[in-house]
């Protein structure tokens, strides 16, 4: 019988096939400021219209420092803040058009940069504080930014590599930056701004922010999202994320990452939330103390962090008060079935997939609070998307047949381009009328959507095709078991094996028996060639900073093939 959690309530969405079937981008304009003359930016519409109306005195953000400090922003003060940054970066000449990019440290002064550069025009970079020296210089040799804001400490880090540059940035320095010959101080571009500078009216294909995403060959690649993303960032905070005006909203990502912008930043803002940031790395309890210290309502974090969750003891949960948690999604990878469960188990709450990509700019399939969830499924498309499971010439293929994971493209939040490759943004589309996203899935009869692997993770053994998030799934069952990553490995009788690293839980010590014991517990839930006949224990799993896991890094080492750019792994 096939597993379903129950509806919890309506939410914002309280009709998903009616929604879906009437839906309208057009219905979306009514929500913004340039529907009624105001200008065309996602910073105008995120922060500058709340910051002179009704909204102007609410808290817009909660800046939580891992010294325990917090500094909170009002719209108002936000929205004074930023038109100073833009100003003051039109005076160091930075143009309309221009990249910054941003590496620093979550601190209050990212969010003020990035909604400051959206302001006056630019193109807002935003980078991990924790990318090496060469990640960095990769990023700035690729997109050439007018500027980079960031602090002493990361500018010591990378000025070695980025002085030898054709073209060096400018550097703007947020704290001393005394001996720090030719940069600016954060501070006196603030100064040189004006606070009643107003938003730059754009086009609504121009672009507003890069993301660098890593491929599994080359350079990393920069993703240009367009101002009209804010629709579908909208739609996403208000039904996915089941957001309103009087919650507080904590997303764990990093603005690195486009989750970290699209709903962790931009897309809150829009309906007036209040979000929390939080600088420091993951530890479950401080987890746990900022959803009971902030009275967090919205929670949108990643499987991994959940994981760790998990890892770290269902009791610990009893030692805080989270009954302000309404409503709890993830996204970055797919949600293993056995985390739901915990969810309900244990948090009490119903854990929300949903799907996308760097590339898709906003959510684009999901659970929703008013439908059932069915454990391991990410759910439905979103209103205004058109999603199927098409085979290499486009078609769509029976329900229950794996295939490729596309989109119809023309969405709002669709990437623009690929900073400086036209030939790779062209090759997204080579399937006619479709966007093809990379992933494996299939289509059951009610219209859910079931991940089965990225097209390079798909494992191929005994002629056989497996996707390699069942297993893991089936493996993180197993009580010892705290993570676990599946590949193939090349076999010269069965073309590949079942490969599993395994993060055990604490508490439970390597050994033969327990491989032996775990391989048996899948066997006998999985097919007859899905079992892992290789387990191999590891202290850690490759990961980006983001959380996902980088499967691709552990098959190569198991092919002896070169692992890619690694620049977005966690150090």
């Amino acid at each position: 019988m096939e597993e379903i959690i129950a509806r919890e309530g309506l939410g914002n969405l309280k009709d998903y096939q009616t929604a879906y079937r009437e839906f309208n981008w057009s219905s979306m304009d009514k929500d913004f400021d340039w529907s009624r003359g105001g200008s065309y930016n996602v910073a105008a519409e995120a922060v500058d219209r709340h910051g002179r109306g009704e909204l102007k005195n609410k808290v817009a953000l909660h800046s939580f420092k891992a010294s325990g400090e917090v500094r909170s922003l009002t719209f108002k003060e936000l929205s004074r803040l930023s038109s100073e940054f833009a100003g003051g970066l039109l005076k160091l000449g930075v143009s309309k058009g221009d990249r910054v990019f941003v590496y620093l440290d979550r601190t209050s002064e990212l969010f003020i940069a990035l909604i400051g550069i959206t302001k006056m025009g630019g193109i807002a970079g935003p980078l991990f504080s924790a990318l090496g020296p060469e990640a960095v210089r990769d990023r700035v040799a690729d997109g050439g930014p007018a500027a980079i804001v960031t602090s002493p400490y990361l500018y010591h880090r990378t000025q070695s590599v980025l002085a030898g540059l054709p073209h060096p940035p400018k550097f703007i320095i947020l704290g001393d930056n005394s001996g720090l010959g030719g940069t600016i101080s954060f501070e006196d571009v603030l100064k040189e701004g004006d606070q009643s500078f107003e938003a730059v009216d754009m086009d609504p294909s121009d672009p507003y922010i890069i993301h660098y995403t890593s491929g599994s060959t080359g350079k990393p690649k920069g993703v240009l999202l367009p101002h009209r993303a804010m629709l579908q960032q909208l739609l996403g905070v208000r039904y996915v994320a089941d957001l309103g005006q009087d919650d507080v909203y904590w997303c764990t990502a990093d603005p690195g990452w486009v989750t970290g912008t699209s709903v962790g930043i931009f897309g809150p803002w829009y309906v007036g939330a209040t979000i929390i940031s939080f600088e420091g790395r993951f530890d479950a309890r401080t987890w746990y103390s900022i959803i009971e210290k902030f009275k967090v309502n919205v929670w949108f974090t990643a499987p991994t962090a959940l994981r760790m969750l998990m890892k770290a003891g269902d009791a610990m949960v009893k030692d805080f008060d989270l009954s302000s948690l309404r409503h709890i999604c993830s996204a970055g990878e797919p949600l293993n079935p056995h985390v739901v469960r915990w969810g309900v188990e244990v948090l009490h709450r119903r854990i929300h997939d949903n799907w996308w990509q760097t590339e898709t700019g906003a959510p684009c399939i999901a659970n929703y609070p008013s439908e059932n969830i069915k454990p391991g499924s990410m759910g439905r498309p979103v209103p205004g998307i058109v999603a199927a499971v098409v085979d290499d010439q486009g078609r769509e293929v029976p329900v229950g047949k794996e295939g490729f994971l596309a989109l119809r493209p023309g969405w709002p939040s669709m990437m623009i381009g690929i900073w400086g490759n036209i030939t790779r943004y062209r090759e997204y589309f080579y399937v006619p009328g479709w966007y093809v996203t990379g992933d494996q899935a299939f289509k059951d009869k009610d219209g859910y959507i079931w991940f089965l692997g990225r097209a390079d993770d798909v494992i191929k053994t005994s002629g056989e095709r497996l996707g390699p998030f069942e297993v893991e799934s089936a493996l993180i069952e197993h009580p010892s078991v705290a993570e676990s990553a599946v590949v193939g490995k090349p076999d010269e009788l069965r073309g590949e094996i079942v490969k599993a690293f395994i993060v055990l839980r604490p508490g439970n010590e390597p050994s033969e028996g327990l491989k032996e014991e775990i391989t048996n517990f899948v066997r006998v839930r999985l097919a007859y060639y899905a079992y892992p006949r290789e387990i191999e224990f590891v202290e850690t799993l490759p990961k980006t900073r983001s959380g996902k896991i980088m499967r691709r890094i552990l098959k190569a080492k198991e092919g002896g093939s070169d692992v890619g750019d690694t620049s977005m792994l966690d150090d």
